[in-house]
């Protein structure tokens, strides 16, 4: 069966979008069918397969996000084979898991099974520009129908799928960079901005009060306004510890919550999603470190970096 909720291109999607696809799913997938294959396009692909993950709760079945790096008017096309792939998962595989299935190779070799809230897009035009950060791939899958899965995964069942499609858009993802204004905390304060990831340097850290254009008052201001904070590492591999650096324990004090080794774009959608159920600050912090979708980990694989 074939659902077209939209078109629409990917650069130009907002929760809206994530939430028509999760709705569109949830329902095919209630209706008995094996599992679903979204089409979509690469450059946001990652921050729809994190939210359609959070939207859908007791997954009992794969959900399956492919696209193409190469369209279909040129010979090197993916497109195909990626669509292929996506469609055996979906058919065949025990994953009951938002995943992304995509080239593995710059070769027609075979395709990869990563989960969907631990997935980025890691280069402009390769074929095998998506990569899982921080864990290994679920498994591949090859054209003639072959799969190997590798990663823990949950099991197919019978139940029926639990729409939880709620995201508060007033979030934003704000990366700190050396000589960053703090006022531009100010803004989205100003703008009632309800929940703001900041992209950290390495293990967690932002310009404090050895620097001229400290940010701890902003960020202070922030959190007694009612904003919630949390940050994740704009390093992508590895984690935040906000316990090494003392530069690391003043943000940790102030009440910014520390995501471990969330992807950033993950965490920004955990956090609209998080506060789309309006909890209070202290539920929001315990929402944000809990695991929902395979997205945060007590220890990240050591194995996973750069392959």
């Amino acid at each position: 069966h074939v659902a077209v909720p939209f078109l629409v291109g990917s650069e130009n999607m907002s929760a809206f979008h994530w939430k028509e696809i999760a709705r569109s799913v949830a329902k095919e997938l209630n209706s008995g069918v094996s599992g679903a294959v979204v089409t979509h396009g690469t450059d946001t692909m990652h921050y729809s397969s994190a939210a359609v993950s959070f939207m859908l709760r007791d997954l009992s079945k794969p959900v399956v996000f492919t696209g193409a790096q190469r369209s279909t008017d040129r010979g090197s096309s993916d497109a195909s084979m990626n669509l292929l792939c996506a469609a055996i998962v979906a058919g065949r595989s025990p994953i009951a898991e938002v995943c992304l299935v995509m080239h593995g190779s710059m070769e027609d070799t075979h395709c990869l099974i990563h989960r969907g809230t631990r997935v980025r897009k890691m280069h402009t035009s390769r074929r095998d520009a998506f990569r899982s950060i921080n864990e290994l791939p679920m498994g591949r899958v090859w054209p003639d129908g072959r799969m190997q899965i590798d990663g823990t995964h949950a099991e197919r069942s019978d139940s029926d799928v639990q729409l939880d499609a709620v995201f508060e858009e007033k979030v934003a993802l704000l990366k700190f960079y050396p000589g960053m204004e703090p006022e531009i905390i100010d803004f989205l304060i100003d703008r009632g901005c309800r929940g703001i990831l900041i992209e950290v340097t390495a293990l967690g850290h932002v310009a404090t009060d050895e620097s001229q254009r400290n940010l701890l008052p902003h960020l202070t201001r922030a959190i007694e306004k009612g904003v919630v904070l949390a940050a994740a590492s704009q390093t992508l591999y590895g984690r935040t510890d906000p316990w090494v650096y003392s530069e690391g324990r003043k943000v940790q004090d102030i009440g910014v919550i520390y995501c471990g080794d969330m992807l950033p774009e993950t965490a920004y959608v955990k956090l609209g999603w998080v506060l789309g159920h309006n909890p209070d600050p202290e539920e929001a912090r315990r929402m944000m470190l809990t695991n929902y979708a395979g997205e945060i980990s007590a220890v990240s694989d050591p194995r996973a970096f750069l392959t």
